[in-house]
């Protein structure tokens, strides 16, 4: 499980593409991969990815190694990655710390594709498209994980939100070089979803045993 608070940006520095596997290695500071142990679990771009080798690096810098399979490649943005990337991490989260996002699992449920972007000296507002699928659980003032961030959710419509971010949220995810037409993974809240689902559930049931005046 993990916040949704991104702990740091970092460079994909190799990738090894297979048929339908990804090998990835990141280069992060010595102080994101203290204690990190093989078989942990990172949060790279909001997929919860295992950590299959943990290589030490000169200049207080760690090297940290992940497979992606197939099923991940579909559902998400890692297979676009390439040297250089930027991908927003974040490790699991501990018992006793703090929540400043919303519970994030890790597992995307789909992409959604920036339209356009509006940008002010305090103020950037960026407006996704996304599968109408998805609706339901997409609501104002909601909230929702994009490449791994917990945000609010501005103004929704039948196939679009929009994200207000501050220049803090910018500088610390990879969010400050997206473009139009760059793809997000997202993470609708779980919450949001059962509470939806529950209710849609115990309106059907009234109306399948309501009894018709005769």
């Amino acid at each position: 499980m993990f916040t949704g608070i991104v702990q740091i940006k970092a460079q994909v520095s190799e990738i090894k593409k297979g048929n339908e596997f990804l090998h990835i290695q990141i280069k992060v500071p010595l102080s994101f991969a203290q204690d990190l142990q093989l078989g942990a679990s990172v949060a790279c771009n909001g997929v919860c990815l295992t950590v299959v080798e943990i290589q030490p690096c000169e200049q207080e810098t760690t090297t940290l190694h992940f497979d992606v399979i197939d099923e991940t490649l579909k559902l998400t943005n890692l297979g676009e990655l390439a040297h250089s990337s930027w991908v927003n991490l974040e490790r699991s989260m501990r018992f006793g710390d703090e929540v400043g996002g919303h519970i994030v699992s890790g597992h995307i449920h789909d992409q959604a594709t920036l339209i356009s972007i509006t940008k002010t000296d305090d103020n950037t507002q960026m407006c996704f498209s996304f599968d109408r699928k998805w609706r339901p659980y997409i609501l104002r003032k909601g909230f929702i994980a994009v490449n791994g961030a917990s945000l609010t959710l501005g103004n929704v419509s039948e196939d679009t939100f929009d994200l207000h971010l501050i220049p803090e949220t910018l500088e610390r995810t990879n969010l400050q070089s997206f473009v139009v037409g760059d793809k997000a993974n997202i993470e609708i809240d779980q919450q949001t979803m059962t509470i939806v689902d529950t209710i849609e559930r115990i309106m059907a049931d009234r109306m399948t045993h309501s009894v018709t005046p005769s």
